[in-house]
């Protein structure tokens, strides 16, 4: 699957291990040590349903169909592991503070079509959101719900918050983008607007 990560017709992960020689051989190590990082992998198994992600087999299959990942590249998820799988298990292996990561998906699947194990990605992209709203996010998930209902329900408060506004919250929320990334350009103005001046 190094087509997926590297581009590569063959894999570039291979790793050939024969162990010690046997005795009627002249050449080989003498004894042979496997040495297993656990590197909290032992935690992701035992919570449920994240554990389906272990499965992985790091092909880079769902960063190339996330049009998130795509989008904003590597660098904007701040950890090793990034794009779907990475939303999935870096909550789980570095802590709360990831949580946001499970955010940055559209839930619309491309992820777990592409994934050659199966994992429902975007299932547990799903679950893991819900947890954090559960958790610690609830007041302020609801809060931007009313915001957005209040804003949505009218042409010219839309209007005016998606041009007026964004490029101050997208200044607030920099930080988040990643500091190896620049902010996108915006359209000065809405589409709507546009299309005003245009008919």
């Amino acid at each position: 699957m190094a087509q997926f990560g590297t581009g590569q017709q063959l894999t570039a992960y291979n790793s050939l291990i024969f162990g010690p020689k046997n005795q009627n051989e002249n050449d080989g190590p003498e004894h042979m040590y496997v040495i297993l990082l656990d590197n909290d992998r032992s935690e992701l198994y035992q919570t449920k349903p994240q554990s389906k992600a272990l499965t992985c087999i790091r092909c880079g299959a769902c960063l190339n169909a996330c049009p998130i990942y795509k989008n904003v590249g590597g660098h904007a998820y701040q950890t090793p592991y990034t794009g779907p799988i990475g939303s999935v298990i870096t909550p789980v292996l570095r802590g709360k503070a990831f949580d946001h990561l499970a955010d940055a998906c559209t839930l619309c699947g491309k992820c777990t079509e592409a994934c050659p194990v199966k994992i429902p990605l975007h299932e547990l992209i799903l679950y893991n959101r819900n947890q954090t709203v559960q958790h610690k996010n609830a007041k302020m998930w609801n809060r931007y719900i009313k915001i957005f209902r209040l804003v949505g329900k009218e042409q010219n408060k839309m209007d005016m918050f998606s041009v007026r506004f964004k490029n101050i919250i997208f200044k607030l929320f920099k930080n988040k983008w990643g500091k190896y990334r620049s902010l996108p350009n915006f359209a000065p103005q809405s589409f709507s607007e546009y299309w005003r001046k245009k008919a």
